[in-house]
């Protein structure tokens, strides 16, 4: 895992969200589903969402939304991320799940929020919702995956 000193060298431009031990990823858009989604013989069908209104959103209980973070970000060549919610979401009874962030990737981050609790849980744009923890990886590729988007 790497430190602050070495994730200030890699990702200059999350400089003022690197923690002791990993980046702070703060939440940008808030997706609701609004179609059924399959995924079959790797067909990704992905459901169709519906953008709610920033800056504040209302999570409703039992529910789950599907959100970005900004900025985007490149994970480079020889490292893989993985992601971990913040406590304090955790502590209110709101679950983050995550995937791995491959070496090489560049995009925008789209994780997965839920409402486990019985109460609305409002939450602001902006916010932090999960730290990216960063580790070297020895003979890897890079992504080329399908959520690859074009670096600008």
């Amino acid at each position: 895992m790497l430190g602050e000193t070495e994730l200030i060298k890699l990702f200059p431009d999350f400089k003022e969200l690197i923690q002791p031990s990993g980046i702070d990823l703060r939440l940008d858009e808030v997706f609701i589903q609004i179609s059924a989604g399959s995924l079959i013989d790797n067909n990704k069908n992905l459901p169709r969402l519906e953008k709610l209104e920033p800056p504040i959103y209302t999570l409703k209980p039992k529910t789950a939304y599907s959100v970005t973070i900004a900025p985007k970000i490149k994970i480079p060549k020889g490292y893989a991320m993985l992601y971990l919610p913040r406590s304090t979401l955790n502590r209110s009874f709101i679950s983050v799940h995550t995937a791995v962030g491959d070496p090489g990737f560049y995009g925008s981050l789209q994780f997965l929020l839920y409402n486990y609790g019985e109460f609305d849980y409002t939450i602001k744009k902006g916010e932090r919702i999960a730290q990216a923890v960063t580790f070297n990886v020895t003979g890897s590729g890079e992504y080329k995956g399908s959520y690859q988007e074009k670096q600008e």
